[in-house]
């Protein structure tokens, strides 16, 4: 890829994804296998939790197209539509989830990625959160791994200058749990999870 004038850019809503799910499914398995998540997927799971959003009316997908092979996607949803695991820690500090918009996941194949399609990803799923109206913010979380993890690439850099340029703030009061399946874990375990937020 050269430049983002190869790359098409959609946006679909609830079950308007489905035919996209085995795309999204594939590329959450494939980016997120790497360090900091580290997540050991299978489809059939990917498939259960993306017909969530599937369910959802106002959900929000962008997908990133290079010809017709789906590149990248980035989700969102009412966070009152979201699980209790992501809804807990903002109704124990006193904020209501009817009042925000949740990101879910943003995923991009490594060489489509420093073109700005990230950037995209964000400036499309703010703007749909005020078209709807009544949020006033977004948020999303990212696992949390110590610094001398031992599937810590040398080479690693966390995103978190790129959330922050973008407008968010780290919020490490606001924490949960997801739970999956590490590739040199025997079952899955808790993975400790914060969220960043920004106000619309």
């Amino acid at each position: 890829m050269n430049t983002t004038d190869d790359i098409r850019i959609e946006t679909y809503h609830g079950d308007a994804i489905t035919p996209y799910i085995a795309d999204l499914a594939r590329l959450r398995i494939t980016v997120f296998r790497a360090f900091p998540y580290l997540y050991e997927g299978s489809e059939a799971y990917e498939a259960k939790y993306l017909a969530t959003y599937a369910r959802a009316p106002e959900s929000l997908f962008v997908l990133a197209f290079d010809g017709d092979a789906v590149i990248g996607a980035s989700t969102g949803m009412p966070m009152a539509d979201e699980t209790d695991e992501v809804k807990a820690p903002f109704l124990a500090a006193g904020l209501d989830p009817k009042t925000i918009f949740y990101f879910g996941e943003s995923v991009l194949l490594d060489n489509y990625r420093g073109h700005g399609i990230g950037v995209r990803f964000f400036h499309e799923r703010e703007a749909y959160a005020k078209r709807l109206g009544r949020f006033d913010r977004c948020v999303f979380c990212a696992v949390e791994r110590p610094e001398d993890h031992p599937r810590r690439p040398a080479t690693y850099e966390p995103l978190n200058s790129f959330w922050a340029k973008r407008g968010y703030v780290h919020h490490p009061e606001l924490a949960t749990t997801f739970t999956w399946k590490d590739p040199d874990e025997a079952q899955e375990s808790p993975k400790p999870m914060s969220f960043w937020m920004k106000p619309i």
